[in-house]
């Protein structure tokens, strides 16, 4: 009798301890989906960013190859502050959508940072709510997230010397020669530096490596 009393009693403490780690279980899962939710949504607001900073750094080739025989330009681009003039934006949404989420515009949505650097800052918020094992009025949220990605020249560019003696014979040109003016030959604005090796710019056939050579895309501090 003693031994079915005892039974009887402990049954309803170990419903309870069933019944309470049931509890730390769901609570546990709830915490970790709404993380999950949280992180997905950072990923792609860092994914998005890099998108719209990386397609405004393409573009731009073709505003350096245009300019490219200009050392002054090239000087304010690698060794001055650069700012870029294609806005990446639609790249930026690209990306957000195949990381489940939407540029939100509400928030800020995507746009250049205009604080002096060549940036793009995206506000992004998840395609799903947390879910419904998320506690309280967390389930129905969905989550937020912001990212900024900058482009950096990864080059320095160093003029070309003049050429004294090229400026002492101009001074001073040859009756035979009358007939050349008007037709001076290209000279080379100077030359980039990559990693410690130099790129002489070629005035008559001007090319440029790959953008990402020239610039990095990296992800950077609001």
């Amino acid at each position: 009798m003693r031994d079915t009393r005892e039974a009887g009693q402990a049954a309803p403490i170990y419903i309870t301890m069933v019944a309470g780690l049931l509890f730390l279980a769901l609570a546990f899962f709830a915490v970790g989906q709404a993380g999950a939710t949280r992180n997905g949504a950072q990923s792609a607001a860092d994914a998005a960013a890099l998108a719209a900073a990386q397609e405004s750094r393409d573009q731009f080739r073709l505003d350096l190859l245009g300019n490219l025989l200009n050392p002054g330009y090239l000087d304010d681009i690698f060794n001055g502050n650069p700012l870029g003039t294609f806005n990446g934006c639609v790249a930026a949404g690209r990306f957000a959508e195949e990381n489940d989420a939407d540029v939100d515009v509400p928030a800020g949505g995507c746009g250049w940072t205009g604080d002096g650097r060549w940036a793009f800052t995206v506000h992004v918020v998840t395609k799903e709510t947390m879910g419904d094992s998320v506690l309280g009025e967390e389930a129905d949220k969905k989550a937020k997230a912001h990212a900024t990605a900058v482009v950096e020249p990864r080059c320095s560019f160093e003029p070309a010397e003049e050429d004294e003696d090229s400026e002492e014979g101009s001074e001073e040109p040859d009756e035979g020669d009358e007939g050349d003016e008007g037709e001076e030959e290209p000279v080379s604005p100077g030359e980039l530096v990559c990693d410690g090796k130099g790129l002489t710019i070629d005035p008559v056939n001007p090319v440029l490596p790959d953008m990402s050579v020239l610039f990095s895309v990296r992800l950077a501090e609001d």
